[in-house]
């Protein structure tokens, strides 16, 4: 959608999207004094560097530099462009649009329309259900409601559950003959499905339960089957108003009493919640049908101050699985405080809903003070099941031990840890936990610095990088003047490959292009002193024009990326004011990585030879004492000066590389570039 919205517009967006609560829907903030913290989305932040002012508006990371405004951080988070975010936080803030061009409004406003068409046939859909509960067909649904889930009529209303009777056409004939809606926009609200050029109700013959989004408006069902078919819960698909791994079902009921209790429950299915909440535990939702998400997550540390999760799912093996899952999902946040999880697993029931149809809601809120800390219950599943008598199992449980206890960034967390497991590994026997906690304190020390040295690329590292390629690639495309200085600059600073398969396939052909055109020893002239003519034919390329052609004939499965390149959005429109700057800024970047990877192998190098050294100076030892007369001294140190000296080189080297990684972060921070070329 290309069309200007108006500075009112803009100005109102600004005004109104409070930054906590955008940047909260993708980033977990902590409150810290009058500000929020929270690690930094755009840099592999290892504990919050980012700054969150409500009163400025304003977000900041000390650590990478990013900051800006709400609309900002949404264009760097989400890569969309001005327009796209400014219409997004128009629409979750009910702000009208206006724009300079009447013809291009009207566009939107029929996006609009559309969407209040959904909302209000999914509404009606609702209400209709419900009259259907109520009638003869609905009987049995409604029996099953309160005899089988013990609901009473208050919960039932609350829930505005209903029912959609075993027809093939019920509810399509009711909302276009009745109501009439066309067959479209019904098929669109995802109340029918088609089979064979064939319309017919998706919902039959099961209990509805209807999805409200966090505003209280309908936007999808869930439907639970009463007669046995598959699936026994089926859910709407997604649609315009529906994307089901950005709600929770019940949270524009439960929101504010989370706010009140400053905690939030998490169950598997709809009926936990409805009879949690009919129990007067009114603080719980549930994922819809996907593994909860951190986007999720953040919906709900939105509304608790002191982030209080407590994860109750299912105590069978898929809900354990599922636990596991969220667990490393939010694992980052959780070791730096930025939540606070717990697990709770009821003992000798299936759910939530089981258990409290025989015990009452003081027995359930006890379980819930007492649920596990989430590294408590992660160490209570390396134990489980494990017989520590049999050394395979011991083996087992301590190589899970030593890889967990690594991550705990906190040394005395990890000193407490280490006690409670050595004591438990030693059965009681206090000597043994003594010499048990020593050696596994020598192992996760040793898997934390080797873990370091071995893994060549952190977890946020790839994402950061592709971005930086990416934009290379768009200087390089858009602004023709500036592509010699890329060429020298990737050359000099040995930058050869890009990470991501789409930019290098990209890189690649504009690469084939230029040769076909320049010849195919062009790129070593830059090495020495390029001849103005090259330079120039360099410029003149028409690559926009060349290579979505080129991607056609030789890489067609790409074609249809090309559309962030070719047409940038307006985040990159804003860097043409510095475009040598942030080239130089982006280069620095790819270079760091590939330093820093250099680093890492020198230090795992650096490692491994001091122990080579002692490795074979022990071999010379034990040889010697076999043979009579041998001077096994003078062969230890004259080989442990060798190979040690081997040892210096790498530590020299390492050292070397982090100088020259200071120095790429001073360049890239703006220091003086010296020009080799006209840019003007």
């Amino acid at each position: 959608m290309s069309f200007q919205i108006h500075p009112n517009t803009i100005q109102e967006v600004k005004d109104k999207a409070d930054i906590v609560d955008v940047i909260s829907e993708h980033v977990v903030l902590k409150k810290k004094g009058k500000e929020f913290v929270g690690i930094c989305p755009f840099h592999d932040d290892s504990k919050p560097s980012m700054t969150v002012s409500p009163s400025k508006q304003f977000y900041y990371c000390f650590s990478c530099g990013a900051g800006g405004n709400s609309i900002k951080f949404l264009m760097e988070f989400t890569r969309n462009n001005f327009t796209d975010v400014v219409l997004s936080l128009a629409k979750k803030n009910d702000i009208n649009v206006e724009t300079l061009q009447g013809p291009k409004q009207e566009v939107y406003k029929k996006q609009l329309s559309k969407r209040e068409s959904l909302y209000k046939i999914l509404t009606i859909a609702k209400d209709w259900f419900k009259s259907q509960l109520y009638n003869s067909l609905g009987e049995e649904a409604l029996n099953y409601l309160v005899q089988k889930r013990k609901l009473d009529s208050k919960t039932i209303t609350d829930f505005e559950l209903g029912y959609a009777p075993n027809s093939w056409n019920n509810i399509l004939n009711y909302l276009t003959k009745i109501e009439k809606f066309s067959e479209k926009a019904v098929f669109e609200s995802g109340l029918i499905t088609l089979k064979e050029d064939k319309k017919f109700d998706r919902f039959r013959n099961r209990l509805m339960v209807p999805i409200f989004d966090p505003q209280g408006r309908v936007v999808a069902f869930g439907g639970r089957s009463l007669d046995n078919q598959e699936p026994k819960y089926l859910n709407s698909p997604e649609s315009d108003v529906f994307e089901k791994g950005k709600l929770l079902f019940a949270y524009n009921k439960a929101s504010s009493n989370i706010r009140k209790k400053d905690k939030a429950i998490v169950v598997e299915g709809y009926f936990d919640v409805i009879s949690l909440h009919s129990k007067g535990i009114n603080n719980c939702v549930a994922s819809l049908g996907t593994a909860l998400n951190k986007y999720q997550i953040s919906q709900l540390c939105r509304c608790t101050d002191s982030k209080n999760v407590i994860i109750n799912f299912d105590s069978d093996n898929a809900g354990i699985a599922a636990t596991k899952r969220v667990i490393q999902e939010v694992e980052s946040l959780s070791l730096h405080d930025q939540i606070n999880l717990k697990i709770l697993q009821i003992q000798d029931y299936k759910d939530p809903d089981e258990y409290l149809a025989k015990n009452t809601f003081n027995d359930y809120s006890n379980l819930i003070e007492k649920a596990s800390f989430w590294i408590d219950w992660q160490l209570e599943q390396i134990f489980k099941d494990k017989d520590l008598t049999k050394a395979e199992d011991f083996q087992i449980v301590v190589s899970l031990l030593v890889k967990f206890l690594s991550k705990l960034p906190n040394s005395s967390t990890r000193t407490h840890y280490l006690q409670t497991v050595s004591e438990r590994l030693s059965m009681g026997q206090a000597r043994l936990a003594i010499k048990f906690e020593e050696d596994l304190r020598k192992q996760v020390k040793g898997f934390r610095w080797h873990g370091r040295a071995q893994k060549f690329q952190f977890a946020n590292e790839t994402s950061q990088r592709e971005k930086n390629e990416l934009e290379i690639i768009l200087y390089y495309l858009h602004c023709s003047n500036l592509r010699p200085l890329i060429r020298e600059e990737l050359l000099k600073r040995e930058i050869n490959d890009f990470s991501s398969k789409e930019s290098s396939i990209i890189w690649n052909s504009i690469y084939e292009i230029e040769k076909t055109i320049l010849g195919p020893d062009y790129l070593s002239n830059f090495k020495t002193n390029p001849p103005k003519d090259l330079i120039e034919n360099l410029k003149n390329i028409d690559l926009l024009l060349q290579l979505p052609d080129y991607l056609n004939i030789n890489h067609p499965e790409f074609k249809n990326l090309l559309g962030p390149y070719i047409q940038p959005g307006e985040l990159f429109l804003t860097t043409l004011n510095n475009p040598q700057g942030n080239i130089l800024g982006s280069l620095s970047l790819l270079e760091r990585y590939k330093s820093l990877k250099r680093c890492r192998h020198l230090i795992q190098s650096w490692s491994s030879q001091r122990l080579q050294t002692l490795e074979n100076c022990i071999s010379i030892l034990i040889n010697s004492s076999n043979q009579e007369g041998s001077d096994s001294s003078q062969e230890i140190d004259d080989l442990f000066q060798e190979l040690n000296s081997d040892a210096i080189k790498f530590q020299e080297l390492y050292y070397l590389e982090r100088q020259h990684i200071t120095f790429l972060d001073k360049q890239r921070c703006g220091n003086s570039y010296e020009k080799k070329f006209n840019l003007s």
